[in-house]
């Protein structure tokens, strides 16, 4: 049965995943410490990269594994607010997005659809969680759905309990302000099993699993 999955999702010790005030100089809000070890080259697979396989990069490279559309809020797509402006903005990451799936992007505006060759589409919907994830999982034809966030997405759908996988990564660093992972999902983590793994870089690594799941 396709699931919902959540992949490297990194929040800090006090329980912020972003930052605030998302522009174009600083597109994690001021949350960019959160990133600070993260290797994107290795989302694809470990076999993108010539460095050793460590153990952070092995479960990093399990983001783009059998998925087949992933959910994201308007934030991760851009920094606009409000209706989309004429600037010909295409995301953050140029002509070739990394997703290669199609792409809902979560907004209350309108805008066209935006087609890259490399297979990535993004597609913006004014929708619950679970109207979204209907969408996505008739574009996914039959793997999983990756919600992308930011972390106000994610909280959604943990709230609406539609989510069957998630990844944690636990950065050892404290923020003290951003955009809370956590805020109003008192006893999330009875509805899941929890394995923690630590790595010798400093990271944590959580696997929660939802509860009942075949």
């Amino acid at each position: 049965m396709p699931r919902t999955r959540i992949h490297n999702m990194n929040i800090s010790l006090d329980g912020y995943a972003a930052g605030e005030h998302v522009t174009f100089d600083a597109p994690i809000g001021g949350a960019e410490r959160l990133f600070g070890s993260f290797d994107g080259r290795v989302i694809h697979g470990v076999d993108r990269v010539d460095d050793p396989i460590t153990l952070d990069r092995a479960v990093t490279s399990l983001w783009g594994q059998g998925i087949g559309a992933e959910i994201m809020g308007r934030r991760k797509f851009g920094p606009q607010t409000g209706e989309w402006p004429d600037d010909g903005w295409r995301g953050w990451w140029g002509d070739e997005p990394p997703f290669r799936t199609p792409v809902f992007v979560l907004s209350h505006h309108p805008h066209p659809s935006i087609d890259f060759p490399n297979g990535t589409s993004f597609h913006f919907v004014d929708a619950s969680p679970h109207e979204v994830l209907r969408l996505a999982q008739d574009a996914a034809d039959g793997q999983d759905v990756r919600i992308g966030g930011g972390p106000s997405i994610v909280r959604q759908f943990l709230a609406a309990d539609l989510i069957d996988f998630m990844h944690l990564v636990i950065v050892p660093i404290t923020l003290g302000r951003g955009v809370s992972l956590w805020e109003g999902l008192d006893g999330i983590e009875d509805r899941f099993t929890i394995e923690t793994v630590a790595s010798p870089s400093g990271l944590t690594h959580q696997f929660w699993n939802k509860n009942g799941h075949d």
